[in-house]
């Protein structure tokens, strides 16, 4: 083995569909990605598997070697961790939440994010409104995330509870412990439905659906969203839930599954902060997106990243921006953010890293195309690169040009991060 060490970049959402049309990738002018594939090895790969559009936490998970059908406890879990709560198993489930607007007598969505303009003010207190909120058996824990993201934890003193139920947001599809984005739904709040016959899970449904009615009593009428109405802002008045889960994450260290490696996560979001504890990574927590202008946000990440790589063998950097506003359909702003990463990021690394003992590898955790709105099954692009590598020559990093690299398609994503420690002679 050799003293190389490696910086693992994954780009939110950056990538797309050519076959649906232009991608962000296509149209942005990144020289200094487009360089690093011109000098490496490229690909594509399929972070979860053929067919299944995967949300980020399963991608990330599968992307750091972890098989998402074996070791994937849901995201509420995951998130939970990521915001410092834990489960006490068998009396609590902990789900991923939107704060969303509705109608209060419908229950149709007219926003399933509320704008996504927040404060983390205006988030702390209309967590803080129905967090300790008592069911008829039960009780609710709601911690607020980033943006319009939150935590809610159902738990019983009276009742075991199970996980294997239904999400209440519609964009998405529960099947096992994954979830998947759905391309129709009925755009109403859904109830909470039991997929198997157990009690355990007909209990939480029960608690679920009372907790989503009386959020939105109190919500609704809430002097936060009184005041959003007042200053033309969708009110925050519901909560969606997905991906309940009741086990607390317990994964393999990644120390221990490439013995003689360290890792660190640079993590922004609370789900890859979550992913990071669980697989015991050193973690440092970014600022999230927004706390300043991306600009000096992308210089920050590039300095953190440089000092990590320097006491760590593998420096894991999860960048949210591109993700956004492939779901709002927003190609334009996307491209523009892959440009800001390619211009205040990755020239950062390649004017100040020592490449004669660093290799980068570059992906996304799924796809988002701006057509859909909404992540997809499409396999993204990758690229490796280090000084010692015999370079492909593409013309530049996208889904078309890596279609043609040398490393071809992987058909999962668990399989990527041990080839490219291979490839590099980290690992055996």
């Amino acid at each position: 083995m050799n003293s190389l060490k490696l910086i693992y970049l994954v780009l939110d959402g950056a990538a797309g569909d050519p076959s649906l049309g232009t991608t962000a990738y296509l149209s942005a002018s990144k020289p200094n990605l487009d360089y690093l594939a011109r000098n490496g090895r490229c690909g594509l790969v399929y972070t979860i598997g053929q067919g299944i559009p995967p949300e980020s936490d399963a991608a990330v998970l599968s992307l750091l070697s972890y098989d998402p059908e074996i070791d994937y406890p849901g995201r509420g879990p995951i998130e939970a961790l990521g915001v410092g709560l834990s489960l006490e198993e068998g009396k609590e489930v902990a789900f991923r939440g939107n704060f969303a607007t509705v109608d209060p007598l419908s229950k149709v969505i007219l926003d399933r994010r509320a704008g996504r303009v927040f404060t983390p003010y205006e988030a702390k207190e209309l967590a803080r409104a129905i967090d300790g909120m008592k069911l008829r058996e039960g009780y609710v824990r709601v911690k607020e995330s980033v943006g319009h993201r939150v935590v809610v934890v159902i738990g019983s003193e009276k009742h075991k509870l199970g996980d294997q139920v239904g999400n209440t947001d519609p964009g998405y599809l529960r099947k096992g412990k994954i979830s998947v984005s759905a391309s129709k739904f009925d755009n109403r709040v859904s109830p909470c439905i039991p997929m198997t016959s157990r009690e355990e899970d007909k209990i939480t449904c029960e608690l679920v659906n009372e907790f989503t009615e009386r959020a939105i009593g109190v919500l609704d009428r809430h002097p936060i969203n009184l005041m959003r109405k007042s200053q033309g802002l969708p009110p925050a008045n519901a909560i969606l839930l997905r991906d309940g889960g009741s086990r607390n994450p317990n994964l393999k260290a990644l120390s221990s599954k490439f013995t003689g490696l360290s890792f660190t996560a640079l993590v922004e979001m609370p789900v890859e902060i979550g992913i990071a504890r669980a697989a015991r990574m050193n973690v440092e927590v970014l600022p999230p997106p927004g706390s300043s202008k991306r600009d000096e946000e992308y210089r920050l990440r590039a300095e953190k990243t440089i000092n990590a790589i320097e006491r760590s063998d593998v420096v894991y950097v999860h960048l949210k921006g591109p993700d956004e506003p492939g779901h709002d359909g927003n190609l334009k702003l996307k491209a523009k953010i892959i440009e800001e990463i390619d211009k205040f990021f990755i020239k950062e690394l390649l004017e100040r890293i020592s490449w004669s003992n660093t290799a980068v590898l570059v992906t996304s955790d799924h796809a988002t195309p701006c057509q859909l709105k909404s992540h997809s099954d499409a396999p993204v692009p990758f690229l490796l690169y280090h000084l010692d590598i015999k370079p492909d020559r593409l013309k530049s990093f996208d889904e078309v040009e890596c279609r043609k690299g040398s490393f071809g398609v992987i058909e999962k994503g668990s399989q990527l991060l041990p080839m490219i420690l291979k490839e590099l002679q980290m690992i055996k």
